[in-house]
């Protein structure tokens, strides 16, 4: 079921042959694997939240082919502001799944040192900024990154995802109309999975689609299947190579659904039916991609259970791994707030510190 957009994949898995080359087969195995990957680590990880060894999560089943495909479609330097959901970005750029965890459990390996929620990931080697919770935020960042690239003449292009609700923002249009007038090397992202958390999009705007919103800021928009990996790619690819050449930014919005509730704090059966999940669930866009990697001729069934099995052996070290560490030393709460800690926070850690060894001997 294709909730519109422009599409290159037939329900079938095929495609015309001049399409062919936009995915080779070797990198479409590899884009497989992650989804597979990215679907063990959500379903892993959404048990042991509910199993009260994670506080809190956010899946990205049924939106894999938007984020995973997003990322390849871009060069390794090029920055990715995401929000909490583009788990298949991470892996797609290779972030180790500890790093991934440790950041989740706040352990003392947390190059955060538990500082952060779960799911605000932060690498700055594999050119991943810090997300943000408030939702918008990383999209007057994602323009300035843009026009320093234009600028400096970097040859990077600045991407930021986004969901359909913080295109409600007004972050949103702030980084659209900066990023238009200013001609920046940046691409917005809308994963349009059909809620804002409960809100349905048929409540939020009454024009024929959000990428139309592109022309109000004088740069290209396209609406696209985000259920089809070719789609995605291609036109992803189109946007950054219009950017790297000077044409500007370019608003993409990918229509695809999301599987599960919003996070694991939230009851997705209080506002929308089972029987529209169950339309979905019949027309997954990894199902669809398994498809059409068949229909290459690339991929077979005792594939997929070779690669189910290595996800779930990978995820289950690693969680095997990282919850082996305690949590980051109290007195860490002090580090990294000055250059040179003023006497005043001196005085507030030594007191904090005498208080715990106080209540340590009760």
């Amino acid at each position: 079921m294709n909730r519109g957009g422009r599409s290159i994949l037939n329900e079938d898995g095929s495609c015309a042959d001049e399409f062919r080359d936009v995915i080779p087969d070797n990198d479409l195995l590899a884009i497989l694997r992650t989804i597979l990957l990215n679907r063990v680590v959500d379903r892993r990880l959404m048990m042991l939240q509910r199993q009260g060894r994670l506080g809190f999560y956010l899946t990205s089943t049924g939106e894999e082919v938007v984020t995973v495909g997003t990322a390849y479609a871009l060069q390794e330097d090029d920055p990715i502001f995401l929000t909490y959901r583009e788990l298949g970005a991470l892996l797609w750029r290779k972030v180790p799944l500890s790093a991934i965890m440790n950041q989740l459990i706040g352990n003392v390996q947390d190059i955060n040192k538990g500082r952060q929620m779960p799911v605000h990931y932060c690498y700055r080697e594999y050119h991943i900024p810090s997300i943000s919770s408030p939702v918008g935020t990383q999209l007057p960042h994602a323009c300035g990154f843009g026009y320093a690239a234009k600028m400096l003449k970097t040859n990077q292009v600045a991407l930021a995802f986004l969901g359909e609700g913080t295109a409600s923002q007004t972050d949103f249009h702030a980084a659209l109309n900066f990023s238009g007038v200013l001609n920046a090397q940046t691409i917005f992202v809308i994963r349009n999975n059909g809620y804002a958390i409960s809100t349905p999009e048929s409540v939020q705007t009454r024009a024929p689609s959000l990428a139309i919103r592109a022309e109000g800021y004088g740069i290209p928009g396209f609406q696209i299947d985000g259920n089809d990996l070719l789609m995605v790619v291609q036109t992803v690819k189109e946007a950054a190579a219009r950017a790297r050449s000077g044409g500007g930014p370019t608003l993409i919005e990918a229509l695809t659904y999301r599987m599960g509730a919003h996070s694991s704090s939230d009851d997705p059966t209080r506002y929308r039916s089972e029987e529209e999940t169950q339309r979905w669930e019949k027309v997954d866009a990894l199902a669809r991609l398994r498809l059409h990697a068949k229909w290459r001729g690339i991929w077979t069934d005792a594939m997929e259970e070779e690669v189910w099995a290595d996800a779930e052996k990978a995820v289950t070290q690693m969680i095997s791994d990282c919850e082996r560490w305690p949590p980051p030393p109290v007195e860490s709460l002090f580090d990294d707030v000055y250059e040179r800690m003023p006497e005043s926070l001196r005085m507030q850690k030594e007191e904090y510190l005498r208080f715990l060894r106080e209540k340590s001997r009760q």
